[in-house]
């Protein structure tokens, strides 16, 4: 489809597992339209694609998973990374489309070091969709955007032997995914469904309703246990500030980017370690928070 100028999603004529000799092919079938940065998109429209071809050395492949690293601040030469990534231009294209559930269009490079590499060329393969991004230092010690990419409709098969054929596909039409696991529930109970953040509580026709929201992310690559300890009891707005690294928590339970503090209930205690892995996610270490702090 186009938006804005923007090509977003399939590229007619051209099926996942098609290889290209190089960029100018990828560039001249409208695949990834550009003949040298990682990520084409914009601020405005989101991203239409991305290639992985070894360029940045915190990317991971999983097959049906990446987490992609953002462009910038990367020595040419060296290929290592000498500056901090900021959420801004391409950057900023792929947290758009995660919020506004576009596809992006997947290319691996024989550059790329992974076992999903094809052995020659570019393979396109297929559509992704960024479920969460994040900002924390990487390899070389800056700061480096991260994106997680899955490919929903091969997430639970077997990534194909032949390196050559893309995953297996399944349509699918799911967007976004609340847990509400039984622990979410007891979290949001002891909290009267209000808002740790606002203090509001939404009424509905059936009842009260909040959103449970893990402080250290459930799977891959953050791996946060599904505990109270890790909960939170959010409204829907904060929840998605909260997933968006609009604000954190420190461990006195003051918020950082929002006025005002954590709102707390008898029998729930969030853990000062998963905060702390939630400020590190984002970019918040202990000097950033203190130049933050001192540039009020």
């Amino acid at each position: 489809m186009s938006s804005g100028g923007a090509m977003i999603g399939e590229i007619a004529g051209i099926q996942p597992g098609t290889i290209f000799a190089n960029r100018r092919e990828l560039y001249d079938a409208g695949v990834h339209r550009t003949l040298q940065a990682g990520i084409v998109g914009t601020e405005r429209t989101g991203a239409e694609s991305v290639v992985l071809s070894g360029g940045y050395v915190d990317d991971e492949d999983q097959g049906y998973e990446v987490i992609y690293t953002g462009r910038g601040g990367r020595d040419q030469k060296t290929g290592r990374q000498v500056a901090d990534q900021e959420f801004e231009g391409q950057n900023a294209a792929l947290v758009v489309s995660r919020r506004e559930g576009l596809p992006v269009r997947v290319v691996r490079g024989a550059g790329h070091d992974g076992p999903n590499t094809p052995e020659r060329g570019f393979r396109y393969d297929g559509l992704y969709w960024v479920e969460d991004h994040w900002r924390e230092r990487g390899r070389d010690g800056f700061f480096v955007c991260r994106y997680r990419l899955v490919d929903r409709a091969s997430r639970n098969e077997e990534y194909p032997v032949n390196k050559q054929e893309p995953a297996p596909r399944r349509l699918s039409t799911i967007l976004r995914i609340v847990r509400d696991t039984g622990m979410s529930k007891q979290v949001k109970a002891l909290h009267k469904h209000r808002c740790q953040i606002c203090g509001e509580a939404l009424e509905t026709g059936t009842g009260p309703y909040a959103e449970g929201a893990h402080i250290r992310p459930l799977g891959n690559p953050h791996n946060g246990p599904d505990e109270a300890a890790n909960l939170l009891c959010l409204c829907p707005n904060h929840h998605v500030l909260f997933d968006y690294g609009r604000f954190q928590i420190n461990d006195d339970f003051s918020l950082l980017g929002l006025a005002g503090k954590l709102r707390t209930a008898p029998g729930h205690n969030p853990a000062a370690a998963h905060l702390a892995y939630r400020r590190r996610m984002w970019g918040f270490d202990e000097q950033t928070v203190s130049s933050r702090a001192a540039s009020r």
